[in-house]
C-alpha cells in the first residue's frame, strides 16, 4: 500500500474560515498562493491543530478562535492500495483500518489494479482528541512535526534540539518496531524513576531506601516504647494515692476560702453600715443643734402677736375687715369727689381757653367794623346820588328825576337808621356763652367743696382706725389695715413655724435612736462574724483579705500540682490503654521484610534498565556512525546546490556544534552567517534529514510559509530544485503570496500543483 496523502482541507470553524474547503492537493509538490491576508498561515496552523491539537491561549498567541464557536475541522487523505489481479488474493486485512471509508473507486480500480480510499481525521475540542485512523501520526511526534515538518521564514534561522531531533528521525527508520530513540527515552524515564523522590512511585529505590531506613528506626523506636510503657505503668499505680490527698487537701482549701469570701462581703458590707450609720448619726444631731439655735433666734424676733389666740385673732381679723370697709367707702367717695372736681374745673378752663371762642371774638369785631363801614358808607352814597338828582329834577322841574332823587335820600335815612339799630342791638350768643361760664364756675365750686368735706372725713376715719388699732397691739402697723393684715399673717406663720419646729426635732430625735439601735446591732453582728471565723473583734476586712490571699496561694500551689499530677495520670492511662491495643512492632518487622523484599526487586529491575540503555545507547551510536554522515553529506550537497558552490559542506565540530565550510575550506558557525545563508543552511540541513529518515511521517505533508522569500533570485532557483527532489519521496505544500516564487517552483518541477485561496 502506497503512503497516504493529504488530498482535501475543510475549516469547519477556524479563524476567519466557516465551512471553507481547500485542495484538491498531490502527493508531490504543491503551491498555495494567496494574498496578504488570504488566510495561508491561518491554513497551515489548522493542519497542524487538528494532527496534534489546536493551540492553547498564552500570552499574546493567536490561537485562532472564533468568538463565538469552538474550532473544529477536517483533513482527508487519499490512499491508493495496490490489488492484485482476477483470481489471486484480495488486500491484505491490515489494510481496513480504522476511520477508513472508501471514497471513490477509479476505473483501473474496477480492472483489478488499485483501489482509492478516502481516510478523514477530524477535530472539536482537545479533549476530545483527535477523530478517525490515528495511525496516520503513528510514526511522528508533535514536536518532531513542529520541528522538522512545519517550517516557517522565522524557525528556518535555527534547528532547535538538533542532536535529539536526528537521532529520533535516523532511529525512526531502522525497521524495528518501535524507534530505538523513543526506547531510549523511555528507559531513561524509566531510570529517572528508580532515582526519584517522588511520592507517588512506589519502586523508586531512593523512596524505598528511606522507607527502609525509617522503619528500622521506628522499630529501633518501639523498643524503646516498650521500655517506657513499663516505667509508666510503675509510675501509674504510684500516683493514685497522691492524687487523693492532694484532692482532699483542696477541698478542705476551697471551703475555707468560700467562708472568708463570704465572710469578708459581709463585713465589708457591716463596715459600710456602721460608717454610714454614724454619719447619719452625727448629721443628725448637727441638724438637731441647727434647729434649737434657729428656734431661739426666731424667738427673739418674735412680737406679742406670735402668743394670740386662734379666737383673739379671729375677732381682730373680723375689726380689721369692718375698718377696711369703711375705709373703702371714704376712699370711693374721695375718688368721685376727685373725679367731680376734675370735670367741673377742664369744663370751666375750656370754657375760657378755647380757641374757637377768640376766633369767634375776632369774626365778630371784623363784622362790627363792616357793618359801622357800611352804616356810614351806603348812607353817604345814596345822598351823594340823590341830591344832585333831587337839585337837577327841581331845576328842569322833572317829577321823575325830583321824585327819584327823594327816594335815594329816603333809602340813606332809612339805611343809617337801620346801621344805628343794629349797631346797638344786644347780642344774645355773646350772652349765651357767658351764663355758661358762670354755671360751670359755680357746679367747680360746689364739687370743689364736696371734695374738701370727703377728705376731711377721711382723716377723721383714719385717726379713728389708727387709735383702735394701737388699742389691739397694733401700733406697729401705724393706722395702716393692709400692715395690720400682714402682721396678724406674719404672727400665724410665726405660729405655723414654731409647730413645725416640734414636729422636726421630734422626728430627728426618733429617727437618731432608731439610727443608734441600728448601729449598735450591727457591731454585734460584726463582733459575731469575726469570731466565727476565728478572728478578734477589732479585726479588719484587711486582715480577711491577707487570710484569703495566704490561703489562696496555697490553694494555687495545691492545684498547679494537681493540675501537673493529673495530666500526667491521664497521659499514662492514655498511653498505657493505646499500648494494650498496639500491635505496631510486629506490623513494623513485617513491613520492613516487605521493603527490603520491594527494594531487591527494584534494584533487580534497575540493573536490567541500565544493561538496556548501555545497549540501547550502543545501538543508536552505531545508526548515528552509519546514517549521520550521509545526513551531514546530503546537507551538504544541497546547501551547495542552493548557494551555486559558495558553501559546499556541513558539518559537526568536535564539540557537537553545527559548521559550514566554503570552497576554499573556510569555517565558518551559522551565527556568523547572513540571514538568507543561515536559512539556506537550515533549509539544506531539514531536507536531507527528511530524505534519509523517508519512515518518518510518511503521510505527514510538509508544510512551508513563505520560506523563500529571503533569498534572492539566483539561490530561490537551487531551493526550488531541492524541494522538488524532497517532493519526489514526501508530500510538500509551500504556502506564499509572491507570484515569481510560483514561477520558480513550477521551472523546478512541471508538474507543480498549484492551489489558490
Amino acid at each position: 500500500m502506497k503512503a497516504p496523502f493529504l488530498e482535501h482541507i475543510k475549516l469547519q470553524s477556524f479563524g476567519a474560515f466557516t465551512d471553507r474547503v481547500v485542495g484538491p492537493f498531490g502527493p508531490h509538490l504543491n503551491v498555495v498562493f494567496g494574498r496578504n491576508e488570504a488566510g495561508k498561515t491561518t491554513l497551515a496552523s489548522f493542519v497542524g491543530g487538528v494532527l496534534f491539537g489546536w493551540e492553547e491561549a498564552r500570552g499574546n498567541r493567536n490561537t485562532y478562535r472564533p468568538a463565538n464557536a469552538e474550532r473544529a475541522g477536517s483533513l482527508f487523505f487519499s490512499a491508493v492500495a495496490d490489488e492484485e489481479p482476477a483470481g489471486e488474493e484480495g488486500p491484505l486485512p491490515e489494510e481496513k483500518g480504522t476511520g477508513q471509508s472508501e471514497a471513490s473507486t477509479t476505473p483501473a480500480a474496477m480492472s483489478g489494479l488499485e483501489t482509492t480510499r478516502e481516510i478523514e481525521l477530524s477535530r472539536a475540542r482537545n479533549s476530545e482528541g483527535l477523530q478517525g485512523d490515528s495511525s496516520i501520526v503513528g510514526d511522528i511526534d508533535k514536536e518532531t512535526f513542529r520541528t522538522m515538518f512545519s517550517l516557517t521564514s522565522d524557525e528556518l534561522r535555527s534547528l532547535r534540539n538538533t542532536t535529539d531531533v536526528t537521532a529520533k528521525l535516523l532511529t525512526a527508520g531502522s525497521g524495528t518496531g518501535a524507534s530505538p530513540a523513543r526506547a531510549l527515552s523511555e528507559v531513561q524515564e524509566r531510570l529517572a524513576e528508580y532515582t526519584s523522590r517522588a511520592a507517588g512511585i512506589e519502586h523508586s529505590l531512593v523512596r524505598l531506601m528511606s522507607e527502609q531506613d525509617e522503619l528500622r528506626a521506628a522499630i529501633a523506636r518501639a523498643a524503646d516504647e516498650a521500655e517506657r510503657f513499663k516505667r509508666e505503668d510503675k509510675e501509674f499505680r504510684d500516683l493514685g494515692p497522691q492524687r487523693d490527698d492532694l484532692n482532699a487537701s483542696l477541698d478542705d482549701l476551697n471551703a475555707a476560702i468560700e467562708l472568708l469570701v463570704a465572710q469578708r462581703a459581709n463585713a465589708e458590707k457591716l463596715d459600710h453600715e456602721i460608717d454610714e450609720l454614724q454619719e447619719q448619726i452625727v448629721g443628725l444631731r448637727d441638724d438637731e443643734e441647727a434647729l434649737v439655735m434657729e428656734r431661739r433666734t426666731e424667738d427673739a424676733g418674735a412680737s406679742a402677736l406670735a402668743s394670740l389666740d386662734p379666737s383673739d385673732e379671729r375677732a381682730l381679723r373680723d375689726q380689721i375687715e369692718a375698718l377696711a370697709v369703711e375705709e373703702a367707702k371714704c376712699d370711693h367717695a374721695v375718688d368721685l369727689a376727685q373725679d367731680n372736681f376734675a370735670t367741673s374745673k377742664a369744663a370751666y378752663e375750656a370754657l375760657l381757653e378755647s380757641e374757637d371762642e377768640r376766633s369767634e371774638s375776632e369774626r365778630r369785631r371784623r363784622q362790627r367794623s363792616v357793618q359801622v363801614g357800611l352804616s356810614i358808607v351806603l348812607p353817604l352814597v345814596f345822598v351823594l346820588a340823590g341830591v344832585p338828582l333831587f337839585a337837577h329834577g327841581r331845576e328842569i322841574a322833572s317829577l321823575s328825576f325830583t321824585a327819584l332823587g327823594v327816594g335815594l335820600l329816603v333809602f340813606a335815612v332809612m339805611l343809617a337808621l337801620a346801621a344805628l339799630v343794629m349797631l346797638f342791638r344786644p347780642d344774645k350768643e355773646v350772652e349765651a356763652k357767658e351764663a355758661r361760664k358762670q354755671d360751670a364756675h359755680w357746679v367747680m365750686l360746689q364739687d370743689k367743696k364736696k371734695l374738701e368735706a370727703c377728705l376731711e372725713s377721711r382723716a377723721a376715719f383714719r385717726e379713728r382706725a389708727r387709735v383702735q388699732l394701737d388699742a389691739v397691739g397694733l401700733d406697729e402697723a401705724q393706722g395702716s389695715l393692709r400692715r395690720s393684715r400682714t402682721l396678724l399673717d406674719e404672727a400665724q406663720h410665726a405660729r405655723s413655724e414654731l409647730s413645725l419646729h416640734q414636729q422636726r426635732c421630734q422626728a430627728i430625735v426618733s429617727r437618731r435612736t432608731s439610727l443608734e439601735e441600728r448601729l449598735s446591732s450591727a457591731r454585734r453582728q460584726r463582733r459575731r462574724l469575726f469570731e466565727r471565723i476565728g478572728m478578734p473583734a477589732e479585726a479588719t476586712v484587711e486582715a480577711i483579705d491577707r487570710a484569703i490571699d495566704q490561703k489562696t496561694r496555697q490553694r494555687a500551689g495545691l492545684r498547679e500540682a494537681s493540675e501537673g499530677l493529673n495530666r500526667r495520670y491521664g497521659e499514662l492511662k492514655q498511653e498505657l490503654s493505646r499500648a494494650k491495643h498496639m500491635r505496631d512492632f510486629d506490623e513494623l518487622k513485617l513491613r520492613y521484610q516487605q521493603v527490603r523484599t520491594r527494594l531487591d526487586e527494584s534494584a533487580q529491575d534497575y540493573a536490567r534498565l541500565l544493561l538496556a540503555r548501555r545497549m540501547l545507547e550502543s545501538a543508536i551510536a552505531a545508526w548515528e556512525s552509519k546514517s549521520q554522515p550521509q545526513v551531514y553529506r546530503q546537507a551538504s550537497r544541497l546547501l551547495s546546490l542552493m548557494t551555486n558552490g559558495r558553501w559546499t559542506k556541513v558539518s559537526l565540530s568536535c564539540d557537537g556544534c553545527l559548521e559550514v565550510a566554503d570552497a576554499v575550506k573556510t569555517t565558518r558557525d551559522p551565527a556568523h552567517l547572513s540571514l538568507g545563508t543561515c536559512q539556506q543552511l537550515y533549509l539544506a540541513l531539514r531536507i536531507a534529514l527528511l530524505m534519509e529518515a523517508d519512515n518518518v511521517g510518511r503521510a505527514i505533508p510538509i508544510l512551508a510559509d513563505d520560506i523563500l522569500v529571503n533569498f534572492d533570485s539566483a539561490r530561490r532557483v537551487g531551493a526550488a530544485e531541492a524541494l522538488a527532489e524532497l517532493a519526489r519521496r514526501r508530500q510538500v505544500i509551500l504556502f506564499t503570496c509572491h507570484e515569481e516564487i510560483v514561477e520558480t517552483l513550477r521551472a523546478a518541477d512541471p508538474t507543480l500543483n498549484e492551489v489558490e485561496l
